[in-house]
């Protein structure tokens, strides 16, 4: 019995083509695909000119620093767990003269969550004129939510001395429900 390397020997003397089953035979390399590793010729480098492009991170980076001097990015909402904790809070806003905004929310509501982040948003443009709190219906007594007349969720309502004045029931797209809040402030200011 001849081994593969006597066995190739003897097939290419005869003229017949190898057999091998090492990589090392006659078969022709498999071509790789995927991307070249390193730019061919026929690539070009592109290269774009200094311009708007560049400058407009550093135009965004000044305005942030003037924004940060201005006042906070996002306020986040005080929660209010008892009826005790809403007339304090009521108090407070009555003895400083400015109006509250009361969140209602359910901690199972899809758009109550979506829309809590850009309630913050809108609380950091209003601070300190207006305060921003949140009341999750499901933590605090029915009696609570009874008083604010609060029946769909999320509910955004402005009081003023003591009393309910406007109300946005929030179950449209929220950045709709954010002007619409705009909307309640401005004409309560």
């Amino acid at each position: 019995m001849t081994t593969a390397p006597a066995h190739a020997a003897a097939a290419k003397a005869a003229g017949e083509p190898a057999l091998s089953h090492s990589r090392a035979g006659t078969r022709p390399a498999r071509p790789r695909r995927g991307f070249p590793s390193k730019p061919s010729a026929r690539w070009a480098a592109i290269s774009l000119p200094p311009g708007p492009r560049h400058a407009a991170p550093a135009a965004a980076a000044a305005k942030g620093r003037v924004a940060e001097e201005e006042g906070p990015a996002w306020v986040e909402l005080e929660p209010i767990a008892s009826e005790q904790e809403l007339d304090r809070a009521l108090a407070d806003a009555q003895q400083l003269d400015i109006p509250i905004v009361l969140l209602w929310m359910a901690s199972w509501c899809r758009k109550c969550i979506y829309l809590k982040p850009k309630l913050e948003k809108l609380a950091a443009e209003y601070h300190p004129r207006i305060r921003f709190y949140c009341v999750d219906v499901n933590a605090v007594p029915q009696k609570l939510v009874n008083r604010a007349g609060v029946t769909k969720m999320p509910s955004i309502q402005l009081w003023s001395d003591s009393q309910k004045q406007d109300e946005v029931i929030g179950g449209h797209k929220s950045w709709l429900v954010i002007d619409d809040i705009r909307r309640m402030i401005e004409r309560e200011e």
